[in-house]
C-alpha cells in the first residue's frame, strides 16, 4: 500500500512540474523548446583536476652559444655605459681643498646692475602707485 502511496505521489508531481514552470521558463529564451542550458553538469564541470598534466612538458635544451638571446636588456646599449664615479668628501678634504683654492674676480660672473638707477621725480605720485 505505502508503494501505491508513493507512485501516486511521483506522478502528481511529474504533472504539477509539467504544468507549473519557474517564471523565467514562461517568457525569453529559456522558454523556446530547443533551449539548452549553458551551464555544464556536474560532471562535466572540471573532470581533471589543473594540476594534472596531460602531456609531459618538453623543454628544449641546446648549446648556450648557439641559442639567441631574446631578452632586451642583453642587447641594450645603454646599459654598456661605464658606472658613474661617485666620490665620498669628508669634512676634512673639503677644508683641504678650501685652502688650497684661492678666488679670484673672473671666477664669478658679472654683477647685473652696474649703473645707479635714475628715478623721474616729476612722475604722478613720485613714480610709485
Amino acid at each position: 500500500m505505502a508503494k501505491a502511496v508513493s507512485s501516486a505521489t511521483t506522478s502528481l508531481f511529474q504533472t504539477l512540474r509539467r504544468y507549473l514552470k519557474k517564471p523565467w521558463e514562461i517568457t525569453g529564451p529559456c522558454a523556446h523548446p530547443e533551449y539548452r542550458s549553458a551551464l555544464p553538469g556536474a560532471l562535466e564541470y572540471r573532470v581533471e583536476s589543473p594540476a594534472t598534466t596531460k602531456l609531459q612538458a618538453c623543454v628544449p635544451t641546446s648549446n648556450p652559444e648557439t641559442v639567441y638571446d631574446i631578452k632586451y636588456y642583453t642587447r641594450d646599449q645603454r646599459r654598456n655605459r661605464p658606472p658613474i664615479r661617485r666620490t665620498v668628501l669628508r669634512k676634512a678634504d673639503v677644508e683641504k681643498l678650501m685652502k688650497e683654492k684661492t678666488f679670484d674676480d673672473s671666477d664669478f660672473p658679472r654683477v647685473y646692475l652696474t649703473a645707479a638707477v635714475e628715478e623721474d621725480e616729476n612722475a604722478r605720485g613720485g613714480g610709485y602707485q
